[in-house]
């Protein structure tokens, strides 16, 4: 009995066309994806050239802006951030300085500065005097306030972290 159940086995297994019909679909499903990686390989090389060819751009632009007046470049920071969704330099608002630390600065004032794209010491450190000008007339400020002030001396001391010496002259 043992032996016809065997002899059985061995003539189903010799008869049968299923082990080659799956091998085939194994084969052609192998293909597919093969050609698939090839794709997903051909469209990530393209992508990574155009990255290289628009940082590359990026970084001949910022030559070529480079004698451009901080005040201008700050503004078109923000401006980028703002529009790639960074806001106002992170969730937190990490990327900006606490400007109404500085004598002169409330916080509406802060606010109003922080929509003209000035946000940190430094930028109000690079103000030139034609910025400082048209800032008051924008603000509605006093003219001269900047400088009777000194804002771009308050925001140095406060950059560069002298703020006992601040808080001793200004405070």
């Amino acid at each position: 009995m043992a032996l016809l159940l065997f002899a059985g086995w061995l003539f189903g297994l010799a008869s049968s066309s299923g082990g080659k019909k799956w091998k085939q679909r194994f084969r052609d499903e192998e293909a597919a994806h093969k050609a698939y990686r090839a794709e997903v390989a051909t469209d990530l090389k393209a992508r990574d050239e155009r990255l290289r060819e628009v940082e590359v751009e990026r970084d001949r632009l910022a030559k070529e802006r480079g004698t451009a007046t901080a005040a201008a470049a700050t503004t078109t920071a923000a401006a980028t951030a703002s529009s790639s969704g960074g806001g106002g330099g992170g969730f937190f608002g990490w990327g900006r300085d606490n400007l109404s630390r500085i004598r002169g600065i409330d916080a509406d004032l802060e606010h109003a500065l922080g929509q003209r794209g000035i946000k940190t010491y430094r930028a109000i450190e690079n103000l030139s005097e034609a910025d400082e000008r048209a800032l008051e007339d924008d603000l509605r400020l006093r003219p001269g306030t900047i400088d009777s002030e000194r804002w771009r001396e308050q925001a140095a001391m406060l950059r560069e972290g002298h703020d006992d010496d601040h808080r001793s002259r200004w405070g």
